[in-house]
């Protein structure tokens, strides 16, 4: 069974990626919505949808099971879709948004947990990390895949990418019912108030969990948002339709590190491979934005494989920590301090790029995005010193 379930995920995960207006989104909310600021906006009503339904969603998943979750998800992603490429008005845009944070919501923590608790049920859990990183690398070949076609047929008509888009979703919805409910997952009676609470007395108590979470939520407010944002910076130094070419790099190595992440995180701490990743990227994206040149786009994307590597790490950190029976729930609570946090960093980031142009609004969220780098350098600390501590006991 956990056969099929990992490769309907992977298929599942591709479509999520092949969607061919990924790297262009800034670019098409801007010109329908007419500013950057309202164009990230929409950024920031995803964001708000998905925390305002995250944790109700992640109890639903908890409850009555992963599948339904997926399939609820997908038919809310499916509807977004169809409104954003309708698109006759920014309001278009705010219905189609507030959708898909829905389905982000439905996803988030339910599908990590959908294939743990497969893996579980035939005693897989050691290969987590593993069946993680390669189900989850298979978004950015549809991200790869899909970007290459988008800009081209972008150049020509938006309105074809958007309505191709809305058909690669419908495929997804018909993926999702051919998965099959993991045998361990059972229905919780517990009141929803007493399992948010113990989820939420987990967090309190757990120092290395707040760490982790904080970190989170900061690199999803600065460093993701500004992943999303570099389109527009981009077109300020190559045509719309060499953009997709752009992501190929980009989707390619975070592809490979989330295919291999399993393989190197055996032999490298996830701590450290999260320092790692986190201050290599800063110092790329500063080079790249203060002295911009041509070759920027491809320098700023050279830092996906070590960011696949981290995502994996990231994860499974989290995963250690959880209570069994609260997984999703406390993967969504994590969620909802992300999406919090981005949609008010969405509205900074597009006033600033009205104002003093996308390059300096990119390298502002970068000097912002230090501060995700000093947790991770105290969580590497940490973790080093209790290795120590636990030598030392082992020596006596």
């Amino acid at each position: 069974m956990y056969r099929k379930n990992v490769r309907l995920l992977s298929i599942f995960n591709f479509l999520i990626g092949f969607t061919f207006f990924a790297p262009l989104a800034i670019i098409y909310f801007a010109k329908v919505s007419g500013s950057y600021t309202l164009g990230t906006s929409i950024f920031g009503v995803i964001m708000l949808s998905d925390a305002f339904f995250e944790v109700p969603t992640s109890i639903l998943s908890d409850r009555v099971g992963r599948r339904y979750t997926i399939i609820l998800g997908s038919c809310a992603r499916v509807v977004a879709f169809i409104f954003y490429a309708i698109g006759l008005s920014y309001w278009f845009l705010v219905i189609g948004a507030i959708l898909e944070g829905v389905s982000r919501a439905f996803y988030s923590g339910n599908n990590e947990a959908f294939l743990y608790d497969t893996l579980a049920d035939d005693g897989k859990e050691g290969e987590y990390k593993e069946h993680l990183g390669k189900t989850s690398s298979h978004e950015f070949n549809g991200l790869t895949l899909s970007a290459v076609i988008g800009g081209l047929i972008a150049s020509i008509s938006f309105t074809y990418v958007m309505w191709l888009a809305v058909l690669s979703q419908v495929i997804m919805l018909i993926v999702s019912f051919q998965f099959i409910e993991p045998r361990l997952r059972h229905k919780e009676n517990t009141n929803i108030y007493a399992h948010l609470h113990e989820a939420l007395t987990l967090f309190m108590t757990n120092k290395k969990l707040r760490l982790l979470s904080l970190a989170s939520i900061l690199a999803n407010s600065l460093d993701e948002l500004a992943y999303q944002f570099r389109g527009a910076f981009y077109n300020t130094i190559w045509p719309i339709w060499a953009i997709g070419f752009a992501n190929i790099v980009s989707n390619v190595g975070a592809s490979a590190g989330l295919y291999f992440s399993g393989k190197i995180l055996n032999k490298m701490k996830s701590e450290t491979a999260k320092l790692l990743q986190s201050l290599f990227d800063k110092f790329i994206n500063i080079i790249s934005l203060v002295f911009p040149t041509i070759l920027s786009p491809i320098l700023m994307s050279s830092t996906s494989f070590l960011y696949g590597v981290g995502v994996v790490a990231e994860n499974e950190l989290r995963q250690r920590e959880y209570a069994n029976n609260q997984r999703a729930t406390m993967n969504s609570l994590i969620s909802l301090g992300r999406s919090i946090g981005a949609a008010l960093m969405t509205v900074i980031l597009g006033r600033a790029a009205d104002i003093f142009g996308p390059r300096r609004a990119l390298l502002m969220m970068v000097f912002l995005a230090f501060s995700v780098t000093y947790i991770y350098w105290i969580i590497y600390k940490n973790a080093n010193r209790k290795t120590s501590i636990q030598d030392k006991l082992a020596k006596v």
